[in-house]
């Protein structure tokens, strides 16, 4: 039990240092509570947040049916999901010093919880990250109580942190600091990324 309450929470802070980290969803929630309103940018986070419970959902049940069906590939999907791991932390380092543009284009869209909904569910590197994060940090045989963990840790961080972004990217300080502090995010969380990477990556050799 104490090694399971780890990996649970080992996963959602890795899984909350790659939200924290800008992307499509953060631009999506913070144009929106700029150019819209702040109720509206946090409809977009509880769309995000619906979004990752169906990847997350879906990266689970299917992993834990195929380890089933054919356990063999367990090892193999492991030692992929960290290669993957190493690959995204080169993306996000390499570009950090890219900036963000959040003035403008705010569309509207009828429905901002539909917006953040569609966001989340059109992006299949959130399915591929799921994927890779849970093959390689879960064991073989994951109990249900651990799936649904997984399920609500995951679609919890998504809806906090993007309520943060919803809240207070209307005061344009705090947007300007945290755009200001991009380039250094980004790094820190390529760094762990890869770090990590590697770390499971020389794990998986010893199954070998």
């Amino acid at each position: 039990m104490t090694s399971e309450l780890f990996t649970l929470v080992s996963i959602g802070a890795i899984q909350l240092l790659a939200v924290i980290s800008p992307g499509p969803s953060f631009l999506i929630t913070a144009r929106t509570a700029v150019a819209q309103s702040r109720t509206d940018g946090l409809k977009v986070a509880l769309g995000l947040g619906a979004g990752t419970v169906i990847w997350s959902a879906a990266a689970l049940l299917g992993l834990n049916a195929v380890f089933h069906a054919v356990p063999v590939l367990f090892m193999g999907m492991k030692i992929a999901g960290a290669l993957f791991l190493l690959y995204i932390a080169w993306m996000i380092f390499r570009h950090a010093a890219v900036p963000l543009k959040i003035e403008g284009q705010g569309e509207r869209l009828a429905n901002p919880f539909l917006k953040g909904f569609l966001t989340q569910i059109s992006n299949p590197k959130v399915a591929v990250f799921f994927g890779s994060i849970f093959i390689a940090m879960l064991p073989a045989e994951v109990p249900l109580w651990m799936t649904l963990a997984l399920i609500v840790i995951v679609s919890f961080n998504e809806v906090w942190w993007y309520s943060v972004v919803a809240l207070f990217f209307g005061s344009g300080p705090v947007r300007n600091f945290y755009i200001g502090a991009k380039a250094w995010i980004d790094r820190i969380t390529g760094l762990f990324l890869g770090a990590l990477g590697l770390r499971l990556l020389w794990s998986a050799r010893e199954g070998l």
